[in-house]
């Protein structure tokens, strides 16, 4: 079970958009890094297709799972994530900073 999932709230720790946050769009668990909306901002160069228009477009570009944070449910300020198994003995994951289970 992964401690950061797409759709999660998350705060950047480290780097140019340290404070910022937004939401998980996608995780490479393989590179270690994930896509957050807003965040890690790119300009590119893109060539005209039949499809796409030409121009310079912004992206966001991945940014490495260490330098983020689950945002807490309860005050949306940076927290550890811990595993506990529930009562009817589903796996879930949990903010440690209020406890507070992490839905999703």
């Amino acid at each position: 079970m992964q401690k950061i999932r797409r759709g999660d709230k998350v705060v950047v720790l480290a780097g140019k958009d340290k404070g910022r946050s937004g939401e998980v769009l996608s995780v490479q668990p393989k590179e270690d890094t994930a896509i957050v909306r807003g965040v890690n901002l790119i300009r590119r160069h893109q060539k005209q297709t039949q499809s796409q228009e030409g121009g310079i477009i912004t992206k966001e570009a991945p940014i490495q799972l260490s330098n983020l944070a689950i945002a807490d449910p309860k005050d949306g300020k940076p927290t550890r994530v811990g595993f506990r198994v529930e009562q009817d003995g589903k796996k879930v994951r949990f903010a440690k900073r209020s406890g507070e289970t992490i839905n999703g």
